[in-house]
């Protein structure tokens, strides 16, 4: 049975897991109960043993517009309320940290993630989307930074991550600016690699890439993503080295013996989870 979550809602269908905000009511923006829901779904997904790839996707309109206003007013509280000064700045740190650990949750899945954009991808919704390992969009997506209009530091991942995605002098013009931008603009910066003509095309195409890596081998995807991550953050040398050390464990796998006995026989290969 697929557990009970308020703000999100889990489920596994042939070998694929869905990961859907459940919030449409207030666009998907996360409120403290959908930063608390989000790692827990993720953990979730991530210890069953079938899932070999997570579509993560956005309830009603949108995907995710960002920050809900009941979440301003409680920082307001926490900075504002009486008592020692220290404490309160150090409530406000556990609440960034809280929402740090929910987007990174979704990157440390041990499968890939797709988000499936549409609608609103606003502030926390591009933190969001930047913890996962591909972003697809339905033409009529709308993205923003919105952070700096707020008077804040993006402080949940959008500068550390995408920097890698779509460059630096790119993050460094729309981090500064809060420009809006579409769909077709997010393809030319590399945020999103496919626009889609609707929403329903945008999940029928997730739902084929989604299983197109389902079918592949959960030793080599689950190494892929652990390289791709390691990569980011290390130089060519150490990256050479780490998925050396990688591929001389696991290339004597069942895996690869079916990859290379399917390829032979001309049939779909069958792998374990």
């Amino acid at each position: 049975m697929n557990p009970t979550f308020e703000t999100v809602t889990v489920s596994v269908e042939n070998s694929v897991g869905w990961l859907r905000l459940n919030r449409p009511d207030r666009a998907n923006a996360f409120d403290m109960r959908m930063w608390k829901d989000l790692p827990l779904a993720a953990k979730w997904l991530g210890n069953q043993p079938e899932v070999r790839v997570v579509v993560l996707r956005g309830e009603g309109k949108h995907f995710c517009s960002g920050i809900d206003i009941s979440v301003v007013t409680e920082l307001e509280n926490l900075v504002t309320a009486p008592g020692c000064a220290g404490r309160a700045r150090e409530g406000v740190i556990a609440f960034i940290e809280l929402a740090q650990a929910a987007f990174t949750s979704l990157e440390e899945m041990r499968v890939p993630v797709i988000a499936a954009i549409h609608g609103a991808c606003i502030g926390g919704g591009i933190d969001l989307a930047a913890a996962c390992d591909i972003r697809l969009a339905a033409n009529g997506s709308t993205f923003c930074i919105k952070e700096i209009d707020l008077a804040i530091v993006p402080d949940a991942g959008t500068v550390q991550r995408l920097r890698h995605v779509i460059g630096y002098s790119n993050l460094v013009e729309l981090t500064y600016t809060a420009e809006s931008f579409g769909a077709d603009r997010a393809r030319e910066l590399g945020l999103v690699s496919r626009v889609l003509a609707s929403p329903e095309a945008l999940f029928e195409t997730a739902t084929e890439m989604a299983a197109n890596i389902a079918a592949k081998s959960p030793l080599a995807v689950r190494g892929i993503k652990r390289h791709l991550l390691w990569s980011r953050e290390h130089n060519v040398r150490d990256g050479l080295s780490y998925v050396a050390a990688w591929n001389g464990n696991m290339l004597i796998s069942d895996d690869t013996m079916e990859a290379i006995a399917a390829q032979a026989q001309k049939r779909q290969a069958t792998y374990l989870d």
